[in-house]
């Protein structure tokens, strides 16, 4: 008898209009076998337009191992979070699986390896994770010791030992360095964010092949690299780098959230934007296009790459030796009214 779910469609009916076996449809719900990128999605989207709903309760039954991803991050609520959380959401709701959360505040290798325990010890048998935890994470005594996949989003490099689904971080910054530059700007300050985030180097690197391709030096008093990617810690950037005499005409953050707190400070110190000041941000959370002026950025599709991420560990499920791969997605410049000329001087 066909498996139905309780719309009344059957694995059979996505199989047909997906064009592919039944076993197929099957292993791409178990994340078994080895079926291509291309079938994943062909099969996926026959889930979608079908609305089959696999039976959790009846997988449970019928195979021996946990269907729960464990998602590992900061409990600092930002944007950039809220799209991994519906990203991972729409991944594991689409296979049937489980999502529980665990979050933290600590940046340090042993409280990501706490973290990471509590969760395998709570049901996960797979991990995702995001930055500063996948650098933690990654070469720790204790990853080999879970026993299940991770998978990382949004880190700065390729890790040997942990999936990674990201952008090109470095090729990403520098062309948007090369923007605010075309523009006339050559007192380009930079806020960086933390350096425990392997983002913070690959962006760097970006930033500062941009100056040297436009022949312009490099001042190490207008690259901020503390605090958080966080509002106060742009406020703050914003603060030390406008208060100065020969102030930057342009300031170019390593994310939205910086950038909107770069935006509020200048607005306070009576600078207009872009008229008096470029600022531009990182990601294109919803905050980039909701503040004024709406913020020039660069892009990258958290939410589709946690997807993805969530995707990678289903497939690993029940793999002795689970393949560990580093998937780059595109970016691209969002141009917004938070980018302009220099002004003559």
């Amino acid at each position: 008898m066909a498996r139905r779910n309780e719309n009344g469609v059957t694995i059979r009916a996505v199989a047909q209009r997906a064009g592919v076996s039944a076993m197929t449809v099957s292993n791409v719900l178990n994340g078994a076998g080895r079926a291509s990128a291309a079938t994943v999605a062909t099969v996926q989207a026959a889930i979608a337009e079908l609305g089959y709903v696999p039976n959790l309760a009846a997988r449970r039954l019928a195979k021996s191992r946990a269907t729960t991803v464990g998602l590992l991050y900061s409990n600092r609520r930002t944007p950039f979070l809220d799209a991994v959380l519906v990203g991972a959401l729409r991944a594991t709701n689409a296979h049937g699986l489980q999502l529980i959360l665990r979050d933290g505040d600590g940046v340090s290798r042993d409280e990501a390896e706490r973290m990471a325990q509590d969760l395998v010890r709570s049901g996960a048998d797979a991990l995702l994770v995001i930055p500063p935890f996948a650098e933690q994470l990654s070469g720790s005594d204790v990853l080999p010791t879970l026993g299940v996949p991770l998978a990382a989003i949004a880190t700065g490099t390729a890790m040997p030992d942990i999936t990674t689904v990201r952008i090109d971080n470095r090729a990403a910054l520098e062309l948007i360095a090369r923007q605010v530059i075309a523009r006339g700007h050559r007192r380009i300050a930079y806020v960086a964010g933390p350096d425990h985030y392997s983002v913070v180097a690959a962006r760097l690197d970006g930033f500062r092949a941009a100056l040297r391709d436009a022949g312009l030096a490099e001042e190490d008093d207008l690259i901020v690299r503390h605090g958080e990617f966080d509002y106060e810690s742009g406020k703050a950037a914003a603060q030390a780098l406008l208060s100065r005499p020969d102030r930057p005409t342009a300031i170019i953050c390593s994310s939205d959230d910086l950038a909107a707190g770069v935006v509020a400070q200048a607005s306070h110190l009576g600078l207009r934007l872009p008229a008096d000041l470029t600022v531009t941000g990182f990601d294109d959370t919803i905050l980039a296009s909701r503040i004024w002026p709406p913020l020039t950025v660069v892009q990258q599709p958290v939410e589709e790459m946690a997807f993805r991420a969530a995707q990678c560990l289903i497939a690993a499920l029940g793999k002795a030796e689970p393949d560990v791969s580093d998937e780059i997605f595109d970016h691209a410049i969002i141009e917004r009214e938070s980018i302009g000329p220099l002004a003559p001087q």
